[in-house]
């Protein structure tokens, strides 16, 4: 990749500098909402970003090879609206007048799936600087398996612009040290450094020294004026020089700079200049009060003529891919798949069968299919915090991603959950298949991020081991109580707590066939053993199914369900067999996966829970709020656990087929 910047005049890049000013300020005063501020003050590294470096076609935002752009600074959405306008995306005029209301293109903070051009949804600072790290491993990593000598068709960068709020967020920190460490160094990101928060000046609370920090994690660290066109230039393309570090650059800005009356203030950073403070600004600018969102005709051609220039840069880059994919044909259709987000279907076949008799821990179960599918799968990818021998996920024949192998396809995340989360949704923006792993019970830490990614609808896959008070002798701290339930009141989040191996390698199976589009899956294992039962399923998509019931019983017969997941399905299996022994036919149903019974039609719905039959018990090792939707009754635990072995916190506890045999039979 060529690394010289394109250019602009200076007189053409202060019109667009205060096109986006203008543009951001209406939009924001017409909503009578927003934060108009940091568009302001960072228009121009912005403009400067955009215009000189950035590679993209708007003509074509998906096209696999463009240079990837985070704000994460989701506040200032109105920047990256206008930059969208602009430069050609599809998103009208209309839409931006349109900002924050019903339908819009524009919503108050950016989502991907939603705006064209939009790479990312952020908003919850942080998490899109976590992203960015992980688009910049994918770039990488992609690029180390398929490029070849003269075909170098995977070549892009990843920029974002951060803010000081990102980078108070203690996942950031987590993320810029993972990539200082791989020393990524196709990853530029560009911080406005305006020193104002929402609750004013940033040194009530922020005097470290950022530049300092950064250096140690392995950046590549520079400050600049963030007002000077030719100095953000130059700063950009020592930082695309620097190989072998992320680059973070220190823009020194003022916030709704060109206000007369709220540049450098927080009053700017979240709410309208307001009618007077507006007509002051414009005017103070040179600028027409009237009319507003006014382009200027210089703007409109520039633009025109940039976007051509784009447009023939991306279809060199695809006669380079028909020239590799006459060089390399099985690697170009490989890497073909994974841009369009095809599962190979070999990683299906691949997932191993687990005969009943038997029992191991559904995390152990898990490692052999993780081990089998990644063999058939060129890019699934990921790993865990720190964990991974107890997660099942360690795939010691796997080479670690690093510097000197970019190609690894295992990621040490280190004990940085929620970096980790946040780094798996841009792995899966950029076509990876993550998976990652951490203890149930830090499911806490990954929240933010996993509710991203369920928001993008991205196929994320967290591996989520010890997954109940079963955990033991760790105790309270380290045994998930709330866990599974609060995994499941995320949208779009399928959780599967599979009741052995075979169900286990169902979950997989599962998760593996949800895509772009479809949403994240959350695999709830365990740390102890289970028995392999005979009437378990190898498919769950159907997300709970009749596991067993007395033979030659009518459904009208039956006297009640027991709804079991995971650990305690074989011990619901065996209370049922007790109560049919005392003349009470009970139904046991498998539910490893709330939300994909919820997909499936309402007749099959009815046909594992007859309507009819009104006494069912649920049976799971956590809280009991939610099982009201399924169930009359809950066997669960709604308090914490304790420090003992598992086997006695059981008994104490009330899990075993005798103390089910005896809830259910006080039922009315």
């Amino acid at each position: 990749m060529s690394l010289s910047a394109r250019t602009v005049t200076p007189e053409y890049h202060a019109l667009l500098v205060d096109t986006i000013k203008t543009l951001a300020i209406d939009a924001v005063q017409l909503a009578n909402s927003g934060h108009p501020g940091m568009p302001m003050g960072a228009a121009d590294m912005a403009a400067v970003l955009w215009t000189r470096f950035l590679r993209h076609d708007p003509g074509q935002p998906s096209w696999p090879n463009r240079d990837r752009f985070v704000l994460s600074a989701g506040h200032g959405s109105m920047l990256l609206y206008a930059l969208l306008h602009l430069t050609g995306y599809d998103l009208p005029l209309a839409e931006l007048r349109r900002f924050r209301q019903w339908g819009s293109k524009t919503p108050g903070h950016p989502e991907f799936g939603h705006t064209a051009g939009v790479e990312v949804t952020t908003g919850p600072l942080g998490t899109g600087f976590a992203a960015g790290v992980g688009m910049a491993i994918a770039e990488r990593l992609l690029a180390a398996r398929y490029n070849q000598p003269g075909h170098r068709v995977v070549d892009h960068f990843t920029y974002a612009i951060v803010s000081d709020g990102d980078l108070m967020e203690g996942v950031a920190a987590e993320a810029a040290s993972l990539a200082g460490h791989l020393q990524l160094g196709k990853l530029i990101y560009l911080y406005d450094d305006n020193q104002i928060s929402i609750d004013g000046a940033t040194d009530i609370t922020f005097t470290e020294d950022v530049l300092a920090r950064f250096a140690a994690y392995g950046w590549h660290v520079t400050r600049v004026d963030g007002h000077d066109a030719e100095a953000i230039a130059t700063a950009i393309a020592a930082a695309r020089a620097e190989e072998t570090k992320p680059s973070l650059i220190a823009c020194r800005t003022v916030i709704a700079k060109g206000s007369p009356n709220k540049a450098g203030t927080s009053a700017s950073h979240g709410a309208p200049l307001g009618g007077a403070e507006v007509a002051a600004t414009k005017a103070a600018m040179g600028w027409p009060a009237e009319p507003t969102f006014l382009i200027p005709e210089a703007i409109v051609d520039g633009q025109a003529s940039a976007r051509a220039n784009l447009q023939a840069g991306r279809e060199a880059w695809e006669e380079a891919f028909a020239a590799y994919r006459r060089a390399h044909p099985a690697l170009a259709a490989e890497l073909q798949a994974i841009f369009d987000n095809d599962t190979p279907r070999a990683a299906f076949d691949a997932i191993p069968s687990f005969p009943s008799g038997g029992a191991v821990a559904t995390r152990k179960a898990g490692a052999k299919i993780l081990e089998a599918m990644v063999k058939s799968h060129p890019v699934l990818v990921g790993g865990s915090a720190d964990l991974a021998g107890s997660n099942g996920v360690n795939l010691a024949k796997e080479t670690a991603q690093s510097a000197e192998n970019p190609g690894g396809r295992v990621i040490h995340f280190g004990v940085r959950e929620h970096g980790m989360a946040g780094i798996a949704n841009g792995l899966a923006l950029h076509g990876i298949r993550p998976y990652v792993a951490t203890f149930l019970v830090f499911s806490d830490f990954m929240r933010g991020a996993i509710r991203l990614a369920a928001l993008m609808r991205l196929p994320v896959i967290y591996v989520l081991s010890h997954d109940s008070f079963w955990v033991g002798e760790d105790g309270p701290t380290h045994q998930p109580i709330e866990h599974a339930m609060a995994l499941r009141m995320i949208p779009d989040l399928w959780v599967c707590r599979p009741g052995d191996a075979r169900e286990t390698a169902a979950a997989w199976r599962l998760a593996l066939a949800r895509q772009v589009g479809d949403g994240p899956t959350a695999i709830l294992v365990t740390r102890q053993d289970l028995p392999i039962l005979e009437e378990t399923r190898e498919d769950i998509a159907c997300g709970a199914y009749v596991l067993w019931e007395p033979e030659g019983v009518e459904a009208a017969e039956l006297d009640g369900i027991l709804i079991a997941t995971g650990s305690e399905l074989a011990l619901a299996r065996a209370a049922a067999h007790s109560l049919h022994a005392k003349g009470r036919s009970v139904r046991v149903v498998s539910m490893p996966c709330w939300e994909a019974f919820e997909a499936q039609p309402a007749e099959y719905r009815d046909e594992v829970l007859p309507p009819a039959i009104t006494r069912r018990l649920s049976v799971e090792a956590g809280t009991t709020l939610g099982w009201g939707r399924y169930a009359s009754a809950c066997h669960g635990i709604d308090h914490f656990g304790a420090s003992a072995p598992g086997e006695e916190l059981a008994r104490r506890f009330g899990f075993s087929a005798e103390a089910i045999v005896e809830h259910y039979l006080k039922l009315a």
